[in-house]
């Protein structure tokens, strides 16, 4: 019996151990980064959106009260999905919203409803934009004919569908459906779903859908440069809202990253 009991010790100890970090990687002054997804509460040009009225009234009040729920993060510098040769009206738009707040906007999407809100309520001076547009075909694995590859990319379709039913997402709450976005369950899901599944479809001795994929990591990865080439230091606490999938492969980025410390969203989502 001792000796089945040591083995268990050893095997639970084992685990513990491997769970453990085995060299530090991060820097001391490691920057906090509250890296948060959503849906696009406005016009958007992806191929999947959200039926959500941002100039309804109600929605606008539900996005504040997730607004001052974030704003707990105290944020110095906001980041958000809009190309950096937008800055400069960016800046200023934002600038005038931290002086007048009541200001309306004709077709706001989250970054006026939210980003902007967040800032306010910490008085944060700095916004900068980091996307990066780049063609991308969503589509590939519908149209590519002759593929060489099993049904996976045709079952895992037919299995999201059936699991989105049940999710049930358009009729959550605005909270709700923002604990979803960054749920890493999800967030692992919109990766595969807007890239990895692709490596699934391919024809004889070719990589279409691998190659199209690449694309998208592609994109992150630039938009991911963009954010390093702001100027940021040790006292800075960085919000960054943009769509989940990208959300998704930031924060794979940022848990290698030695200058950024993710904190888990969901310390303020209450």
């Amino acid at each position: 019996m001792n000796k089945v009991i040591m083995m268990l010790v050893l095997i639970a100890f084992s685990k513990t151990m491997a769970q453990q970090p085995i060299f530090k990687d991060k820097f001391d002054d490691a920057i906090p980064v509250l890296n948060f997804g959503t849906f696009h509460m406005g016009f958007t040009s992806d191929a999947n959106s959200v039926d959500f009225d941002e100039n309804d009234r109600k929605n606008q009040e539900d996005v504040k009260k997730v607004a001052k729920m974030l704003a707990e993060f105290k944020p110095t510098v906001i980041i958000v999905e809009t190309p950096p040769s937008f800055n400069e009206a960016l800046q200023k738009e934002y600038a005038e919203y931290l002086k007048n707040p009541n200001m309306t906007f004709e077709n706001p999407s989250e970054i006026e409803l939210l980003a902007y809100e967040v800032g306010r309520l910490n008085n944060a001076q700095r916004i900068y934009g980091i996307d990066h547009k780049m063609g991308y075909n969503y589509n590939i694995g519908n149209t590519i004919q002759n593929k060489v590859n099993d049904k996976t990319y045709e079952k895992y379709f037919q299995l999201i569908d059936k699991e989105e039913k049940k999710l049930n997402y358009d009729n959550l709450s605005l909270l709700d459906k923002l604990k979803v976005d960054n749920h890493p369950q999800y967030l692992d899901f919109l990766i595969n779903v807007n890239a990895e599944i692709l490596s699934y479809v391919s024809t004889k001795d070719k990589f279409e859908g691998a190659d199209e994929a690449a694309k998208y990591y592609h994109r992150n990865i630039r938009m991911y440069s963009n954010l390093n080439q702001i100027e940021l230091n040790e006292n800075d606490r960085v919000f960054i809202l943009m769509g989940a999938s990208h959300t998704a492969y930031f924060n794979d980025f940022m848990k290698r990253s030695p200058k950024y410390k993710l904190v888990d969203p969901f310390l303020y989502l209450k």
